[in-house]
């Protein structure tokens, strides 16, 4: 597996290498860890170019012992450049598997994920993205696991990524599903002059129905690996992503993992709006698997 590693400056970056370091990786995995120069007009009135690359050779040197330190094959690179383009361009030209980048938490992102950032790394990656955070009185690594499905293609790609990949013994991986009716009908049954109630309870059986299919098929793809396995389902009673970082929250998850997709039409799991903005605000680590 090939790991693009982007760090800046912040603790939060630093802790994005920590959080690798103590996951268990396939054997030949490569992690390459990259720091990006900012244009010289962002650069501090002292700071000259020399000396900007040389604070960049600094920071990226540490992270790659400590990766060759814990059996990953890692390497350093530096790069000039905005940011989200130099990120998504080196994904690209090393058909790297997965993007790792920092945040700080749920109520805003780092420095180097300043502005639209994360948000491009996660719209516009041509891999799966994971956006790490650190969990207050939580040492680095991964012990349960949040996979969050709708039935979808993406979704059952999200599952098979838990399930092929290394995990610690005894990892717990919960599989959830949300009830959700599409959006226009629900509205429709709600408008006056009435409320059409019998076909109301129609569309709540067969979207009971779509999540119960959705889990089962997560399920008997995780089940086939290590991991303990459990499933739940919600009806939904606020916004998917609302409902998936409360959950992820209630199970004290380390990580969750989403499909970049969902099913077109149904507001869900759709890139964009429930996959990235869960990304963006949720407690703990999350990864949006393509």
């Amino acid at each position: 597996m090939k790991l693009l590693v982007a760090i800046d400056h912040s603790e939060a970056s630093q802790y994005v290498v920590k959080e690798i370091a103590a996951r268990p990786w396939a054997p030949n995995s490569c992690a390459e860890v990259l720091n990006v120069v900012e244009p010289a007009h962002l650069w501090t009135a002292s700071q000259t170019a020399e000396q900007a690359m040389k604070l960049s050779a600094d920071l990226v040197h540490r992270p790659v012992e400590e990766l060759r330190g814990r059996g990953l094959e890692a390497s350093g690179l530096i790069l000039r450049g905005d940011p989200k383009r130099v990120i998504l361009d080196r994904a690209q030209e090393t058909t790297a598997d997965f993007i790792f980048v920092g945040s700080h938490s749920a109520s805003g992102v780092s420095r180097f994920l300043a502005g639209n950032v994360a948000s491009a790394v996660v719209r516009h990656a041509p891999c799966s993205v994971e956006i790490v955070r650190a969990r207050d009185g939580k040492p680095p690594g991964v012990s349960k696991i949040l996979v969050a499905t709708d039935g979808s293609e993406f979704s059952e790609r999200a599952a098979r990524s838990v399930a092929e990949r290394p995990w610690p013994e005894g990892t717990e991986v919960e599989v959830f599903s949300v009830v959700e009716l599409a959006l226009g009908t629900a509205q429709a049954l709600f408008e006056p002059p009435y409320v059409d109630t019998e076909q109301l309870e129609i569309l709540r059986e067969e979207a009971m129905k779509r999540a119960q299919t959705a889990v089962e098929g997560a399920v008997e793809t995780l089940s086939k690996s290590s991991l303990k396995v459990s499933e739940s389902i919600s009806v939904l009673l606020g916004g998917p992503k609302t409902v998936i970082i409360e959950e992820a929250d209630k199970i004290g998850a380390d990580l969750i993992v989403v499909g970049s997709h969902g099913h077109r039409g149904i507001e869900r799991f759709l890139l964009g709006s429930v996959s990235e903005g869960v990304a963006l605000h949720a407690h703990c680590s999350v990864e949006v698997i393509r």
